[in-house]
C-alpha cells in the first residue's frame, strides 16, 4: 500500500491517504472517531498558525503549515464525500469557478483594473452573491450577510463595521468615534461604581467595539495591533524575569512599586536594543 501511495502525484497521494485513515477497515481509530465540528478547531488552529509563520517570515515552517492547513481541506472534503454530500473535486472546482466569475478583467472582457478599483468590483460581486444566496434561501438580504461567527471576535467587529460604513451607517471622520469611546468609558464606570458584573461585561464590549472602530477609521488593523502589542508585552515581561532572576529574586516576590521599576527598565532595555 505505501509504495503504491508513493508513486502517485502529490494531491492524488493526500487524498488516498485521507481516505485510507478514515477507511472504516484497517483505517486510523482517531481519524474515524471525527466529525466536522471535531476538526473545525484544528483547521482554525492550523490557519493561525500559517499566519505566525508568515509574520515570522519562516518559509520553511510556512511550508510545513500550509500543507497542516491543505490537510485539514482534505479531512473535511473526504467526511463530506463519505456522506455523498461532495468531495475535494467539488471543492477545488467551486473555488475555480468562483475566482474566475470575480476576475473578468482577467478571465473575461472587461478592462484593466487596478488594486483599488479591482477591490471594489470585488466587493460588488460578494454583495450580488450574497443576495442571490439569501434569494435561494428565502429570507431577506443584509448587509451584514457572510460575516461568519465563528471569526475572531475583532475581525468580525471589523467586518461588520466594513459592511455597516458601505450602506452609509458610518461616522464622518475619527472625532465621534473617540467620542464614542469616552461615553463607552463613562457607562463603564457607572456599572463598575455599582458591582454590577453582567453591566460591566455588556459595557466593555461596547467599549472594545468602538476601539475596533476608531482602528477602522485609522487604517489599523485592530487584530494586527493587538498581536503586536502582545508580543511587545511578551518580550518585555520575558525580560524582566530574566533580569530579576540574575537578581535572585522573581515578580512574585516583589511589590508593585518594585515591578514597576522593574517594568521601566525592560521597556528601556527594549528601546536600547531597537
Amino acid at each position: 500500500m505505501s509504495a503504491d501511495l508513493n508513486n502517485l502525484p502529490p494531491m492524488e497521494r493526500l487524498l488516498a491517504i485521507m481516505a485510507r485513515l478514515r477507511d472504516p477497515d484497517g483505517g486510523c481509530p482517531w481519524d474515524l472517531e471525527q466529525d466536522f465540528a471535531s476538526i473545525a478547531p484544528y483547521t482554525i488552529e492550523e490557519a493561525y498558525e500559517v499566519a505566525d509563520a508568515i509574520a515570522q517570515g519562516d518559509m520553511v515552517n510556512l511550508r510545513g503549515e500550509l500543507g497542516d492547513l491543505l490537510l485539514q481541506v482534505v479531512f473535511h472534503s473526504q467526511m463530506a464525500a463519505e456522506q455523498d454530500a461532495f468531495d475535494f473535486a467539488a471543492v477545488a472546482t467551486a473555488i475555480s469557478d468562483k475566482m474566475i466569475k470575480r476576475h473578468p478583467h482577467v478571465f473575461g472582457v472587461e478592462q484593466f483594473r487596478n488594486a483599488a478599483t479591482q477591490t471594489i468590483a470585488w466587493e460588488e460581486q460578494k454583495a450580488i452573491e450574497r443576495a442571490q444566496l439569501a434569494v435561494a434561501e428565502g429570507r431577506g438580504a443584509s448587509a451584514l450577510d457572510g460575516v461568519a461567527s465563528a471569526l475572531p471576535a475583532l475581525t468580525r467587529a471589523l467586518k461588520l463595521q466594513k459592511r455597516a460604513a458601505r450602506v452609509g451607517f458610518d461616522w464622518p471622520d475619527v472625532v465621534p468615534v473617540l467620542d464614542k469611546i469616552n461615553e463607552e468609558m463613562a457607562e463603564l464606570r457607572v456599572e463598575m461604581d455599582a458591582d454590577n458584573a453582567p453591566g460591566m461585561a455588556d459595557e466593555l464590549g461596547d467599549l472594545i467595539f468602538s476601539m475596533v472602530n476608531l482602528a477602522r477609521h485609522l487604517e489599523i488593523d485592530p487584530e494586527a495591533a493587538l498581536r503586536a502589542a502582545s508580543n511587545k508585552f511578551e518580550g518585555r515581561f520575558r525580560y524582566l524575569e530574566s533580569a530579576l532572576t540574575a537578581q535572585g529574586t522573581t515578580p512574585s516576590a516583589l511589590d508593585i512599586e518594585q515591578l514597576e521599576e522593574a517594568w521601566v527598565d525592560a521597556k528601556k532595555q527594549e528601546k536600547t536594543k531597537s
